[in-house]
């Protein structure tokens, strides 16, 4: 669980809930391996008669690739093939992320990024910054789909999590996925008085634990019991630089926390003055964060509502028509 899955299962049910018909061709359908270096994540080995069968049997009126792994791969080569129309979505920084992994240059992975998105209609994506970046590498048929938040659940007023009342304050929280893209170590590395919670797992969790025995690891939480650490820490700290969005924040401000993050794509599109600082002195952030409001974070959060994103995706979507699509 990410916030490319949330954003994805809830637009789906955003769009079932509108009276469409939905249907996800995922990886946990077909066999599969674990991805080198990042086994948490499967890569389905779905052949393209497989794929073909699935969307003759549901005859979609709009086809939408959520990702550029395997399985993007071979809707992407069939609809190509037939001259169907699709769209795509730019949701994860995997030039930067697999630089970081395998030591390479970041430039190499654009190339496939380009050749990838290049045929899809429109390539939807989150914030201005990203699609400045696509255009820069030439891909220019770019649709802007944001995210939102759920309102119902992340609210100021969720009880703050017993593991808080004895700790150091200001505390300040990281959300998200635990891996070495999301920039952790700089968050925890400072030095910034108070104490530092982590709530999330993935594959770095153990290293970082032993690393810095002095934070906080809660382990995932999700719902109203994730809402209850955003809402009882002082301050929400992003320190990542590849993210394209970073949904946390707004759940974030949405429970009245501002967001300290560097000054980068993702948190230069979202977080304002009135609501967090960017800097690339994290604790300088952290120091300005500190002093605003937490009754503006959540009204500015109040304008990101998965109603209008979902929107958003329906606008950008390539219709066609076809009674009966073609064998693989």
């Amino acid at each position: 669980m990410n916030g490319v899955v949330r954003t994805l299962t809830t637009t789906c049910d955003q769009l079932r809930a509108q009276g469409h018909e939905v249907l996800v061709i995922s990886p946990d359908q077909f066999a599969s391996l674990p991805c080198p270096t990042y086994p948490e994540i499967r890569l389905a080995l779905a052949g393209p008669g497989k794929v073909a069968r699935r969307l003759r049997d549901f005859s979609p009126e709009a086809i939408h690739i959520a990702t550029e792994g395997p399985l993007g791969m071979t809707a992407r080569r069939y609809c190509a093939k037939h001259a169907i129309h699709f769209t795509t979505a730019y949701h994860t920084q995997f030039p930067d992320y697999l630089a970081q992994r395998s030591h390479l240059p970041a430039e190499w992975f654009w190339r496939y990024i380009r050749w990838f998105h290049r045929p899809a209609q429109r390539v939807l994506v989150a914030t201005e910054s990203i699609s400045e970046e696509l255009r820069a590498h030439g891909l220019t048929r770019i649709h802007r789909w944001s995210r939102g938040v759920d309102l119902s659940c992340f609210t100021p007023d969720a009880p703050p999590p017993p593991e808080f009342a004895e700790l150091p304050r200001p505390i300040q929280l990281y959300v998200g996925r635990v891996a070495v893209e999301k920039n952790i170590e700089a968050f925890l590395e400072g030095k910034y008085p108070g104490s530092k919670v982590v709530v999330g797992d993935g594959p770095a969790l153990a290293a970082l634990q032993a690393k810095f025995p002095d934070a906080h690891f809660l382990g995932r939480r999700s719902g109203r019991e994730l809402a209850s650490c955003y809402a009882g820490a002082d301050v929400f700290v992003f320190p990542s630089r590849t993210d394209t969005f970073g949904l946390v924040m707004i759940e974030a401000l949405a429970c009245g926390t501002p967001v300290a993050a560097y000054p980068v794509a993702g948190p230069r599109d979202i977080v304002t003055d009135e609501v967090g600082a960017l800097c690339e002195d994290l604790h300088r952030a952290i120091d300005v964060a500190l002093m605003c409001d937490p009754a503006a974070c959540v009204a500015y959060a109040e304008g990101f509502t998965w109603a209008a994103a979902t929107g958003q995706f329906l606008s950008g979507l390539a219709a066609f028509d076809a009674d009966v699509l073609p064998e693989a």
